[in-house]
């Protein structure tokens, strides 16, 4: 079974010392088709040329089941019409050793989250940067689906 072990944080949107690592950033949209917890299944379209259809498991811990497909990018935009009211839009950085760095735009604007993904032992995340100031990973304050739920 395919699974995600990621830890999150929240970050300050202004810190010179994530922004000064960025290599990529792209812009996200994202919108929840199902409202309840589990399982979680979101559309996602990328810089508006490609798309990817999620599916998640509930969580335990730092890990849950996760399915990704490629979907054409037509039918994403059908399926993101769907959600009004479930969307959440973001600008996701890479940054160096497989971190990103979300900031939100729309309702969230101001909202800045980091996060890690990694494989090995759940229990061992990697050290968290000193950009990333506090863990919220499991706070389902601050999950995609809650955020795109309650703007």
């Amino acid at each position: 079974m395919p699974t995600e072990t990621e830890r999150k944080y929240l970050v300050v949107a202004d810190d010179p010392r994530w922004r000064a690592l960025i290599r990529a950033t792209h812009t996200l949209r994202q919108g929840y088709l199902t409202t309840d917890r589990s399982p979680e299944v979101r559309i996602r379209v990328v810089d508006d040329n490609a798309a990817f259809l999620t599916v998640k498991g509930p969580r335990s811990g730092p890990t849950r089941a996760e399915y990704e497909y490629p979907v054409p990018v037509p039918d994403a935009l059908e399926l993101l019409a769907l959600c009004t009211g479930r969307v959440l839009e973001k600008r996701r950085h890479s940054l160096p050793d497989d971190w990103i760095v979300d900031e939100y735009t729309g309702v969230h604007a101001g909202l800045t989250v980091a996060e890690i993904e990694w494989r090995g032992d759940p229990a061992v995340p990697p050290p968290a940067p000193p950009w990333a100031v506090r863990d919220i990973t499991g706070d389902p304050a601050y999950s995609n689906a809650t955020l795109a739920l309650r703007p």
